[in-house]
């Protein structure tokens, strides 16, 4: 089972088993290690990757905040790394940029075939680990 996180506040979780997508969820990042658990693998989007914020044209106190909101990302970067380690599960970080350009509903169908209910979010971790889908332990 290949497993993408899209790590935030409200984090996404994409589930492929044998390169189909069977679920999506999102979760708070506390219920990480449940999902990271079950899994052959784990590909998480990885805002420490990319040097960068995108504070263009922002007041102090809004970027400020982004500031904020990807430090927490960060650290559950880390989180995710730390987990994975201690249980010996494979994962690796894709950059933001790395991951592509956010999807729709209708264009994530035309990707994944995927028919059912889903945020953006859950859309960005299925995204993240779509080109790992197939990959072997």
């Amino acid at each position: 089972m290949i497993i993408g996180i899209d790590p935030g506040a409200n984090t996404g979780i994409a589930i492929f088993q044998n390169g189909k997508l069977e679920s999506l969820h999102t979760i708070t990042p506390g219920r990480l290690e449940e999902f990271i658990r079950s899994a052959d693998r784990v590909i998480f989007e990885d805002s420490r990757l990319q040097s960068h914020m995108w504070t263009t044209a922002m007041s102090r106190p809004v970027a400020l905040s982004m500031a904020r909101k990807v430090g927490q990302v960060d650290a559950w970067s880390c989180l995710i790394t730390e987990i994975c380690d201690g249980l010996g599960i494979p994962c690796h970080g894709i950059s933001p940029k790395g991951k592509g350009k956010k999807l729709d509903a209708k264009q994530f169908f035309l990707v994944t075939g995927w028919d059912g209910r889903s945020n953006q979010h859950e859309r960005d971790s299925a995204m993240i680990a779509y080109p790992y889908r197939m990959a072997s332990t």
